[in-house]
C-alpha cells in the first residue's frame, strides 16, 4: 500500500468551513479513482493545522489520480483557503 500524509499549512481566517465542504468535495470527486483505498482529514487534537491521510494501492495509482485533471481543479479551488502550500510526504506500508 501506498500512503501519503499531507499537512496543510494554516487555514486563512473564517474559510474553515469551505476548507472542510472543499475536502468532502474531493473524497466524491476522486472516490471513482482506481487504486484509491481511503482520504482522510484529520483535526489536531491541542493546536496545530489539519492534516489528510490518503491511502492507495499502489503509487502507480496514486500518481494517475494526482496528474488528473480532477486534481489539478481541486488544488486551484483550496488555494485560496490556505495560507501557504501543503506538505505531502510519501510512504510505503512495509507491515501491517
Amino acid at each position: 500500500m501506498f500512503v501519503v500524509i499531507i499537512n496543510f499549512p494554516p487555514i486563512k481566517e473564517g474559510k474553515d468551513a469551505e476548507f472542510r465542504e472543499w475536502f468532502t468535495w474531493t473524497n466524491k470527486k476522486f472516490a471513482d479513482y482506481k487504486g484509491l483505498i481511503a482520504r482522510r482529514l484529520l483535526k489536531p487534537v491541542k493546536g496545530g493545522n489539519y492534516a489528510a491521510v490518503v491511502e492507495h494501492e499502489s503509487e502507480e495509482t496514486f500518481m494517475a489520480m494526482h496528474n488528473s485533471p480532477a486534481h489539478t481543479e481541486a488544488g486551484k479551488r483550496v488555494g485560496p483557503l490556505l495560507d501557504g502550500s501543503p506538505t505531502p510526504q510519501f510512504y510505503e506500508a512495509i507491515i501491517g
